[in-house]
């Protein structure tokens, strides 16, 4: 289909990816539980206009200078890795009342949740070793394998934050009425965050 060898294994392993743990689902999480459905959806179209941009970047071959580049690498590395920590600091230490670390306004969810997605530099290696896999050297069509590729990739994390986002508020509208635990998951999130910044630094 349009140059891509296997497409259903190729939905089924962005689908996979889709579910692992990490910063991006942690945003979409959040992100819905302070700013409801809104916020969560806001926050989806960040990290699919994230994704998009890195994706673009590891065709052009960014990736291959990133990885030819060891000082670049680690720089973009460490900026990301600030960043998810800064964050996860703010809702580890926030106080009871204070005003919430992701803003309630909807943009604001999806600038954070696309700075979340730009500052992990390991996705542009990512999709630069990811794509190969899944195109046909033969029926290859350039740009428009990679443009629909890249097409099928925002669909399924758009239905993936859908309902992650819907599951979260449902959860989330029960939550609230118990301060102490909306506190704890705040704070927990926190922990999570700051986790990723190292993993991110350390190069795991």
């Amino acid at each position: 289909m349009l140059g891509i060898n296997d497409y259903g294994a190729f939905v089924a392993a962005v689908i996979l990816f889709l579910m692992i743990p990490g910063p991006g689902n942690l945003a979409l999480i959040t992100s819905t539980g302070k700013g409801g459905i809104r916020g969560g959806l806001a926050a989806t179209l960040g990290v699919i206009l994230g994704d998009q941009v890195l994706m673009w970047l590891a065709v052009a071959g960014v990736a291959a200078l990133l990885s030819a580049s060891p000082a670049a690498f680690h720089a973009v590395q460490w900026l990301g890795a600030a960043y998810l920590a800064w964050l996860g600091g703010r809702m580890l230490f926030s106080r009871p009342g204070a005003a919430p670390v992701l803003d309630l306004k909807p943009r604001h969810f999806l600038r954070q949740a696309m700075a979340i997605t730009l500052l992990n530099p390991k996705a542009i290696v990512f999709y630069m070793a990811f794509f190969p896999l899944f195109v046909d050297p033969v029926g290859h069509r350039g740009v428009l394998t990679f443009a629909f590729m890249a097409a099928t990739i925002a669909v399924l994390t758009f239905a993936y934050g859908l309902i992650a986002v819907l599951l979260t508020h449902f959860l989330a509208e029960r939550l609230r009425a118990n301060p102490a635990v909306s506190r704890f998951l705040t704070r927990l999130a926190g922990v999570f965050l700051i986790g990723f910044g190292v993993r991110l630094a350390a190069g795991q």
